[in-house]
Parts: structure tokens; C-alpha cells; sequence
């Protein structure tokens, strides 16, 4: 069911507008996700908990016939972690974007990355304070940064050959607790 729901999201994004008689080729996809779960919120660089990687396969499912032809990740092992199951599935090797001296600065990195990429789909694996930069480098709308317990959403950016990049926010995997989005239960990363 869910993979059904982002593959009519992701039709909805690409079925030509009146403006538009078809989709170009220089159209491209952008998925966007924060890491999974992270197995401890202490260490420095974790992996993914069993939480996590059960997310990592849900993504993978719920992308697999999105033709995902390039991945971006961060240096952090869950980012890489989270991306893994779709990459292998679609034999594909991430490509690691360094973090940069600010926030903004990444994200404009990411966004430039993407509009590199020669395929038609990316995944983008960021954290829950680079996710929405990345969304407005791509030029989608500027949102909040993510809160600690939020890992279910997926943003879909098309950048379009010609016109207004277009942005849609769903959801992949076991949804968030209904309260995650309140930063209530502690800090953003």
C-alpha cells in the first residue's frame, strides 16, 4: 500500500501540466529523507539501530521502481546505512558530500551534486537539520528543520527542465509518533 502511495505521488509529479506536453529529459526527481533511526544518540557516528534498518528496507521498497539512478549521503555512517539497501538493489555506489563550514553551505553542495547527477531520480539521505536546506537549495519552500523523532518523511522535489520546481512531502515506513513533529523529546540531528 505504501509503495503504491509514493508511486502516485511520484506520477502526480511527472504527468504533464498544459504548460508542459511531456516530460523532458533534463526532468529529475529528487528523493529526500533524513537517516534512519541511529542505534545510540550518544556516540558520534552510529549506525542504524534494528528500527533503522528496517526503515532502510522500507525506503528501498518503497523507491524500487522509482529509477533511483544516483545516491548522495553525508560523511556519517547512518546516512550511508540508510541508503545502502537501494544502492546494492540497484547497484549503485553513493557519493559522499561533504559538510562544509556551515549548513547552507552543504546544502548548496548537495543541491549542486544533484543537478550534476546524470540520471533522471536521486536519493539524498541528509540529517534532520540539512533535509530542509537542501529542499529550499533545490528550491523548494523553506520548512522547519526536522525534530529528533521525525525519520517517516519523504520530500519529493522535480526539478523540472523548464518552470518552477514542484515539492511533495510523504511518508515511507512505520509512521512517526503523532507527536514528532513537536521537538518536544530533545534536540535535531
Amino acid at each position: 500500500m505504501l509503495r503504491r502511495t509514493v508511486l502516485l505521488l511520484i506520477a502526480a509529479l511527472v504527468v504533464p501540466t498544459r504548460a508542459s506536453a511531456q516530460r523532458t529529459s533534463g526532468d529529475k526527481l529528487v528523493f529526500i529523507v533524513r537517516h534512519a533511526e541511529k542505534a545510540n544518540a550518544t556516540e558520534q557516528d552510529p549506525s542504524l539501530s534494528d528500527s533503522g534498518r528496517a526503515r532502510a528496507v522500507a525506503l528501498a521498497a518503497a523507491l524500487r521502481d522509482a529509477g533511483v539512478s544516483d545516491v548522495l549521503v553525508t560523511p556519517r555512517k547512518r546516512t550511508h546505512e540508510t541508503a545502502a539497501v537501494l544502492a546494492e538493489a540497484r547497484q549503485l555506489t553513493a557519493h559522499v558530500v561533504p559538510f562544509g563550514a556551515s549548513t547552507p553551505e552543504h546544502a548548496a553542495a548537495v543541491a549542486a551534486a544533484v543537478r550534476k547527477a546524470g540520471g533522471n531520480a536521486v536519493l539524498v539521505v541528509g540529517h534532520s537539520n540539512t533535509v530542509t536546506q537542501i529542499i529550499a537549495a533545490l528550491g523548494g519552500p523553506r520548512l522547519p528543520d526536522l525534530c529528533d523523532a521525525e525519520y517517516a518523511n519523504l520530500f519529493i522535489v522535480r526539478l523540472p527542465a523548464r518552470g518552477a520546481p514542484t515539492f511533495v512531502r510523504a511518508h515511507f515506513g512505520v509512521l512517526d509518533p503523532t507527536d514528532a513533529g513537536t521537538c518536544a523529546a530533545g534536540s535535531m540531528r
